[in-house]
C-alpha cells in the first residue's frame, strides 16, 4: 500500500531534507556533553516554523547514549525551518541547531497520509481525516500488542493483515504499562525488556525502538494506533510527574504519526489488590486529569485525546476526568456480558450523546467475544449495532485471546486477583466470527452518508413482554435502519401512507438480505413487520424511499 519508509530518518544537515505531506521525518542530534542521567537531566525541543509562518514546538526524545531525535510531520507543502532548544544552553550539539525540511505533495495511497491524520469532524459528533472526509473508527483491542508474546514480525503482521482485509481502521494498544499483571511481569516485556528501568528511575529507549517497528507497521498498513499511555493503577506507583515524563516521551516518539491518544486505561480503577477493590478511585481521577492537561499542553500536533474508564457505576470517559473539556471524544467501557450488558450499553450511549460538552462517542470496550472462553458472538455483534444506531462515531471490537496475548498451550494465565479470562489463543481468536461480523456492519454503513444518521427511537416499537432492549432506529433523509435484538416482530411508525417504500431484512451476522413487499403503512403511518423466516437471534430492517 505505502511507498515510503516510516520514519524518513536523516542526520542533521544544513541543506533541506525531504519528506512528503503528512509523512513523518526524523532528525537526529548528538549531544556534545555526556550527562550522567540524560533522560531526567536533559530536555530538547525543536521549534518548527511552517511556510505559513506558524510555529510549533515539538519535543525531542532521548534514544540512548548521546542521541536525541525529533519527529515531525505536516500536511503543508513547502519549506519548514527549525531551531533546537536544549535545557543546557551550553551543549552546542543539542542547542541552537538550525535547518529546514522540505515537504512535497504526498504520492502514495495510504489514507492516513493521503487524507491527513484523524481529527474531530465539523459536526462535533464524528471523526474525520484532516481533509474532511469521514473516518469510520472500527477498532480492535490489542492491549498487550507491544509485548514479545505477540511475536514480531510474523504473528503481528499476520494479525494486521487480517484486520486490514476486514476493514479495521484503529488498534487500541498500551505503551508498555499494561493491565492485568504486576509491574515488571515477564509477560509484559518485549525483546529489549520493559519500558522503564527498575523503580522507574529512567526510561528504556531500546524498548521503544522495538515498539516503533510495530506501531510504524500498523500505520504503514493504514491502521491508526490509539496509544494508551498506561493502565490507571500505575499512578500511585509512578506519580503524576513521572507519568507526565512518560507521556512527553510518547508524544515525542509517536505524535508525528497519525495516532489518537488515550491518557490511561481504566483510569478510575485502583490496583486489583487494593483494599475494598473494586471501587471508583476519585483520587486517581484528579491525578489523571493533571496528566490530561499536560498532554494537551505538550502535544504540538493536537492528536485527538480521550481516557478509558472502568465499568463501575458510570461508563464514560467523562467520569474519568474532572474536566470533560479536555477530551476530544468519549470512549465508553460497558460491561462484558449478554442482555444486561446490552441494556447498559444503550443507556451509556444515550447518556453520553445527551451530555455536555458535545463530542464524538464510541464504545471502546464492550462484550469481548469468547471472554472466559464462552461469551457468545451474538452479544459482541449486538454491541456494534446498538451503539452505531445511537449515534456512535464508530466502535471497538475485542476478542478474548488477542487482548492479553494468549499463546497456543501458553495462555496469559492468572490475573493479580487470581482469576483467569480463558485459554483461547490469539491465533484462534483472530478467526472468531465476530471480527468479520462487525466488519460487514461497517461496510453496510459506508454505503450511506452514515455520519449524517441520527437516532430516531420514535420510529419503531414492539409489544413483547420481558425484553430489556427496545428496537434501535437511526437514519437520515430517505433511509431508516432498525435493529432488533430479538426474533420478534416490530411496528414501524411515522411512514407516509401516500408514499411507496422499499424494505429489506438482513441477517446481521452475514448481512445477507431478503427484499420485502413494498411497505404498506396504515392510515396512521404504522407498518407491522415480522422477523425474517427462521430468525433465531437478531435482525435488521432497512427502509428506503
Amino acid at each position: 500500500m505505502f511507498v515510503l519508509p516510516l520514519f524518513l530518518a536523516v542526520s542533521h544537515m544544513t541543506a533541506p531534507t525531504h519528506t512528503q505531506a503528512n509523512v513523518p521525518i526524523e532528525l537526529t542530534f548528538h549531544a556534545a556533553k555526556a550527562p550522567a542521567d540524560p533522560f531526567n537531566d536533559t530536555s530538547v525541543d525543536v521549534e518548527f516554523t511552517d511556510p505559513a509562518k506558524v510555529s510549533r514546538t515539538v519535543p525531542a526524545f532521548w534514544d540512548g547514549a548521546d542521541v536525541w531525535k525529533v519527529r515531525y510531520a505536516s500536511g503543508l507543502v513547502g519549506v519548514h525551518h527549525f531551531r533546537t532548544h536544549c535545557s543546557d544552553p551550553t551543549d552546542d550539539g543539542l542547542n541552537g541547531k538550525t535547518g529546514s525540511v522540505r515537504i512535497d505533495p504526498y504520492k502514495g495511497d495510504n489514507p492516513l497520509f493521503e487524507h491527513g491524520p484523524i481529527m474531530v469532524g465539523k459536526d462535533g459528533r464524528h471523526l474525520a481525516y484532516a481533509d474532511g472526509d469521514p473516518f469510520f473508527w472500527l477498532g480492535d483491542t490489542w492491549w498487550m500488542g507491544l509485548a514479545e508474546r505477540l511475536h514480531w514480525p510474523e504473528e503481528f503482521k499476520a494479525l494486521t493483515a487480517d484486520r486490514v482485509a476486514k476493514g479495521f481502521t484503529v488498534v487500541q494498544i498500551v505503551a508498555g504499562l499494561y493491565p492485568d499483571m504486576f509491574a515488571f511481569d515477564p509477560r509484559g516485556a518485549n525483546e529489549a525488556g520493559y519500558p522503564w528501568e527498575a523503580d522507574y528511575k529512567t526510561i528504556n529507549p531500546a524498548y521503544f525502538d522495538h515498539a516503533d517497528e510495530r506501531l510504524r507497521y500498523l500505520v504503514d498498513q493504514g491502521i491508526s494506533p490509539c496509544i494508551v499511555g498506561a493502565w490507571g493503577y500505575f499512578m500511585p506507583w509512578m506519580g503524576v510527574e513521572k507519568l507526565e515524563r512518560h507521556w512527553r516521551y510518547l508524544i515525542a516518539r509517536y505524535g508525528a504519526l497519525p495516532v489518537t491518544w488515550c491518557a490511561a486505561g481504566e483510569a478510575n480503577l485502583p490496583w486489583y489488590l487494593a483494599p475494598k477493590f473494586p471501587y471508583d478511585d476519585r483520587d486517581a481521577v484528579h491525578q489523571w486529569t493533571a496528566v490530561l492537561k499536560y498532554i494537551r499542553a505538550t502535544d504540538p500536533f493536537r492528536r485527538p485525546l480521550t481516557i478509558h474508564p472502568t465499568a463501575i457505576n458510570r461508563y464514560t470517559a467523562r467520569h474519568a476526568t474532572d474536566d470533560a473539556a479536555l477530551l476530544d471524544f468519549d470512549m465508553l467501557q460497558t460491561p462484558h456480558g449478554e442482555e444486561g450488558a446490552a441494556e447498559v450499553a444503550v443507556k451509556a450511549m444515550k447518556d453520553s450523546m445527551a451530555a455536555s460538552p458535545k463530542m464524538p462517542v464510541l464504545d471502546g470496550e464492550a462484550a469481548y467475544e469468547m471472554l472466559g472462553d464462552n461469551l457468545p458472538t451474538r452479544w459482541t455483534r449486538a454491541m456494534f449495532w446498538l451503539c452505531m444506531l445511537n449515534g456512535a462515531a464508530g466502535h471497538t471490537y475485542g476478542a478474548n485471546g488477542i487482548w492479553q496475548n494468549n499463546r497456543p498451550g501458553d495462555p496469559h494465565g492468572k490475573s493479580p486477583h487470581g482469576g483467569t479470562y480463558g485459554k483461547i489463543s490469539s491465533q484462534e481468536a483472530m478467526h472468531l466470527p465476530g471480527s468479520s461480523q462487525v466488519a460487514v456492519g461497517k461496510r453496510f454503513f459506508e454505503q450511506y452518508a452514515w455520519q449524517a444518521f441520527k437516532p430516531h427511537p420514535e420510529w419503531t416499537s414492539y409489544s413483547e413482554a420481558g425484553r430489556k432492549v427496545a428496537p434501535q432506529a437511526a437514519g437520515a433523509a430517505g433511509v431508516r435502519v432498525i435493529y432488533m435484538l430479538y426474533p420478534d416482530g416490530i411496528t414501524v411508525h411515522g411512514l407516509d401512507p401516500k408514499l411507496s417504500y422499499k424494505a429489506r431484512v438482513y441477517d446481521p451476522a452475514t448481512m445477507t438480505y431478503r427484499d420485502l413487499p413494498a411497505a404498506a403503512p396504515d392510515a396512521n403511518g404504522d407498518w407491522r413487520v415480522s422477523p425474517p423466516r427462521n430468525a433465531a437471534e437478531d435482525w435488521l430492517l432497512v427502509i428506503t424511499g
